[in-house]
């Protein structure tokens, strides 16, 4: 009996794992990825596939330190910034839920958008309103069941696979350079502060790192024991994003290869049409909303677990509180409407927080009083020194751009 107790404990910790890696990696991969990612292959081409490499491995370095320390410490990202410096994970709470909110007003406009190119028939299909209210009820459905977290596991690893299976499709019928791709990526002919900068903001910056290392938490993933399989996930996770990111920027690159212009008002539609024709529309509107369910998912999870700890009824009533948020964003999306011109903004954003985040998590790795007797590899806090700096660097880079245009 011990026995088959002990192999449902495994089986039960890997799902965990390979949900926490999927929930990160499909929070990440939203609406605003796959407009920034179309923006700046149209504005890059085939030099872009560097900046995609570079800001692989800023996420990796990134991710690494924030998922390692989380795990050891066995406190959630908040809780470790108040111990590094007091009142600085309130700081950084509020930073996160406001760029989560934000994101999640897109996300929400999003899963609108997927449901209306695939009820456009000819006839009348639904308003993107009317589909981020049914979007924002599928999620809600989720938070009401008590096993939730597994659930959303599944539905984020399901959910991860459609998005990635259709963007493969569309990439071969879109016949990129890929040899020219490929030689652009380790010699590029022009760069992008800003193009880094959101990268690295839409994959790891913000709520979206934290996703994955707080699921593990509450999976009971943590401790030094845990940290292998920890540094594991963290790592797939990465790299199931980076495989959607190098996949659009291929069918993206395809076709702008071929002279054809991005619709500035939908430019990661135009390449799925392009290659496919209506039914490229149609996978579009598929890979749209999948990324944009498990982003609002992944965001109103992940921007709870931030001050849910404030009060111990908060933590006992979380799922309601994830509910709410979602209610909420729905509400503002489907009253308001989504600013999809500040997708990306709000993904370089997200860039501004990750130096914040990740500095506060570097000096936690050196309080016994946080981390106890564990102790941090030397060349992960080097990748991580490295990374706060570059982003810190760049952050400012594009503060004076933005600043520029503002003046100008």
């Amino acid at each position: 009996m011990s026995e088959q107790k002990n192999q449902q404990n495994q089986k039960s910790r890997k799902s965990a794992l390979i949900g926490a890696a999927f929930l990160m990696a499909t929070s990440a991969i939203g609406p605003g990825f796959l407009t920034q990612t179309a923006t700046f292959t149209e504005k890059l081409a085939a030099s872009f596939g560097f900046v995609i490499l570079l800001s692989i491995l800023l996420d990796i370095g990134a991710q690494l330190n924030i998922w390692r320390i989380v795990a050891v410490s066995e406190k959630k990202a908040q809780d470790i910034a108040n111990q590094v410096l007091p009142g600085a994970g309130y700081f950084l709470s509020l930073l996160i839920v406001m760029g989560g909110l934000a994101f999640n007003i897109g996300n929400v406009g999003g899963a609108g958008l997927g449901l209306q190119l695939l009820t456009d028939t000819g006839k009348n299909g639904l308003t993107p309103e009317a589909g981020a209210v049914i979007s924002g009820a599928l999620a809600i459905g989720i938070f009401l069941f008590k096993e939730a977290g597994k659930i959303m596991d599944r539905f984020a690893q399901l959910m991860g696979f459609i998005m990635i299976a259709l963007t493969l499709y569309v990439a071969w019928q879109a016949s990129p350079p890929v040899g020219e791709a490929v030689a652009r990526t380790f010699v590029p002919e022009q760069l992008d502060a800003v193009a880094i900068v959101t990268l690295v903001g839409g994959t790891v910056g913000g709520y979206i790192t934290f996703a994955g290392a707080h699921r593990l938490l509450d999976a009971g993933i943590k401790g030094q024991s845990s940290l292998p399989e920890v540094s594991r996930s963290s790592v797939r996770a990465i790299l199931i994003a980076s495989v959607m990111r190098v996949l659009l920027f291929l069918a993206v690159l395809g076709v702008v290869a071929q002279g054809v212009k991005l619709d500035p008002s939908n430019p990661a539609a135009t390449p799925f049409e392009y290659a496919a024709g209506r039914a490229g529309l149609l996978i579009f509107g598929v890979v749209i909303w999948a990324a944009s369910i498990t982003s609002v998912i992944g965001a109103a999870y992940t921007s709870v677990s931030f001050f849910s700890g404030i009060s111990p009824k908060i933590e006992r009533h979380k799922n309601l509180w994830i509910i709410g948020f979602i209610v909420v964003s729905t509400a503002v999306f489907a009253l308001i409407g989504k600013p999809a011109q500040v997708l990306v903004l709000v993904g370089t954003l997200n860039g501004l927080i990750l130096p914040v985040s990740l500095g506060l998590i570097l000096i936690a790795a050196y309080k016994s009083k946080i981390v106890g007797s564990y102790k941090h590899p030397l060349w992960m806090t080097a990748a991580g020194a490295v990374v706060t700096v570059l982003m810190a660097v760049l952050s400012a880079v594009t503060i004076v751009k933005y600043v520029g245009k503002l003046l100008s």
